[in-house]
């Protein structure tokens, strides 16, 4: 059989292993939540952040959709013969090349 030890704890700690143990005894629970952390720290696989190339990775990718989602409006409203105010259109035209230039950095 193993060696028991007793574990003076904080009312309040008692009181959040008790509320969320479920079925689990307190021993089993604390040695679950210990298990765990321990797993999450060895494994390395937890990865909270995004590197600098994904986040640009990312941006590029929206950057492209809201071209390609631009073009397909304006060719849209050409196709059913609705024609742009030449001001729309010119705005349009230029949001368009814009973006196309911040691609090419």
């Amino acid at each position: 059989m193993s060696e028991k030890r007793m574990l003076i704890l904080d009312v309040e700690v008692a009181r959040k292993i008790d509320e969320n143990r479920g079925n689990l005894s307190a021993s089993e629970f604390i040695n679950f939540l210990i298990d765990n952390q321990l797993k999450k720290d060895n494994s390395g696989s937890v990865n909270n952040h995004v590197t600098k190339e994904e986040f640009s990775q990312f941006e590029h990718g929206i950057k492209e959709l809201l071209r390609n989602f631009m073009e397909f409006f304006i060719s849209y409203g050409l196709e059913l013969g609705k024609q742009p105010t030449d001001k729309e259109f010119e705005a349009l035209s230029q949001k368009l090349q814009a973006m196309g230039k911040g691609q090419s950095r």
